[in-house]
């Protein structure tokens, strides 16, 4: 629950935002995932603030997966998506809106397939998917089923070969045509939302410089640097924010 309540007058405002919006994108980070049971990384209760003899920090980077893979396995397998976890009411209401017509894209830093699973289509994913994977040595894919089963460090059944998830660790970059994507769909909005998001990784957070767009709104509990060049800001939770949001299908054109 949120300690304050959201006034009426902001849920109000970002009403009409979405109302009057042609071109709605939404930018969304691990906050939107964690009212669905997920622990984000660097909120209050986040992973990255919990002991571990090694900075998951440093577990999730290139070259700690290369060089300790049964290390690295060991402690991604405690943090991979839980398979009960079921889309929250934030992926719930964007879907809506996407099948309304209200909205053209959702770009997430996120990789647990949850926008997915509550029905969006078009899903820019920055940072990857857990439930894409595929192995080092041959390039044959596997499901997140195969990886959870797994015993030890995955090895593909073909080769032997170690199997990774297609996600972007520390070390890597988003590959150059998602990162593509992502900045067309943020350039072309009129209006951007911006949810459950720290602002703070790159080059995630550094495509907000690519919105030329005429509104800007930021829904996350802690400020954001981004904060002063919204015309709207809302501290609280984004699932309890959407839910209050009413989806008005767009009008026919003639």
């Amino acid at each position: 629950m949120d300690a304050v309540p959201v006034p009426q007058q902001q849920i109000d405002q970002l009403q009409r935002l979405i109302d009057q919006s042609k071109a709605m994108v939404f930018f969304g980070g691990a906050g939107t995932s964690t009212e669905s049971g997920l622990r984000d990384f660097r909120g209050e209760n986040g992973a990255y603030g919990a002991p571990s003899p090694i900075p998951l920090a440093t577990v999730y980077s290139h070259d700690f997966f290369y060089q300790h893979p049964d290390e690295f396995y060991r402690i991604y397998r405690q943090e991979i998506r839980c398979p009960t976890a079921r889309p929250g009411p934030a992926h719930k209401k964007l879907a809506e809106l996407e099948r309304a017509g209200r909205l053209r894209a959702i770009v997430t830093q996120n990789t647990d397939n949850l926008h997915q699973d509550a029905g969006s289509r078009n899903v820019i994913e920055l940072h990857g998917s857990a439930y894409r994977n595929y192995c080092t040595a041959c390039g044959a894919e596997y499901d997140i089923g195969y990886m959870i089963d797994a015993r030890g460090t995955p090895r593909c059944r073909l080769c032997g070969g170690v199997i990774r998830p297609d996600v972007v660790l520390y070390q890597e970059a988003p590959p150059p045509q998602v990162l593509e994507a992502a900045r067309a769909a943020v350039a072309g909005a009129d209006f951007l939302l911006v949810g459950g998001s720290s602002l703070v990784v790159y080059p995630a957070a550094g495509l907000l410089n690519d919105f030329t767009g005429a509104h800007l709104a930021i829904i996350n509990r802690p400020p954001t640097r981004f904060d002063s060049r919204a015309e709207l800001v809302i501290r609280g939770s984004i699932g309890q924010v959407l839910s209050r949001i009413e989806v008005h299908p767009c009008a026919m054109k003639p």
